[in-house]
């Protein structure tokens, strides 16, 4: 299956998104929609999973998750917004692999592109795509694809969009 993951796109969409993800099964947008029309946009492209990130509203919390887990071709997953990284996650994160070790970790948040196997967690695949809208101190909006094939992770592929700067 292909994935095309997304954060922190803070209402806005770049077009570039949809040519990005034109070959992929399902997205994942791993908080900081800004709006509804960015994840119903996104929905109407693909099946969307999503969680809601800080700067979200009423209307996206409780459309979306703060914690999602689900399998996908057999590889575990766990996305939140803020995870923080490798370690020095929050509590609330601590707390959610010391219940359970995920095969991924998939956050937003800190607009910064970070895959590591941290092996203090199982040799668990931690996950940030960056932020793919202008909002924010990143210099290059970002995305990732991916594959999830047989239980394992495959052809990461890190897509940059284009510099930050003011939304046209």
């Amino acid at each position: 299956m292909q994935i095309g993951l997304i954060s922190d796109t803070h209402s806005y969409l770049d077009p570039k998104v949809f040519t990005a993800f034109k070959d992929c099964d399902e997205i994942w947008h791993a908080g900081d929609f800004g709006t509804m029309a960015v994840a119903e946009e996104l929905a109407e492209f693909l099946p969307l999973k999503g969680v809601y990130g800080n700067i979200d509203d009423r209307e996206i919390r409780h459309a979306y998750p703060e914690n999602l887990r689900f399998e996908c071709e057999g590889v575990d997953i766990l996305m939140t917004h803020i995870a923080g990284r490798p370690g020095r996650y929050p509590a609330r994160v601590k707390q959610l692999l010391k219940e359970s070790t995920p095969d991924v970790l998939i956050c937003g948040h800190s607009h910064m592109v970070h895959v590591e196997n941290d092996l203090r967690h199982r040799k668990m695949k931690y996950i940030n795509p960056g932020a793919a809208g202008h909002e924010g101190h990143h210099v290059m909006r970002t995305l990732i694809k991916l594959k999830c094939v047989k239980g394992k992770l495959k052809d990461m592929k890190l897509v940059e969009l284009g510099p930050r700067g003011r939304a046209t």
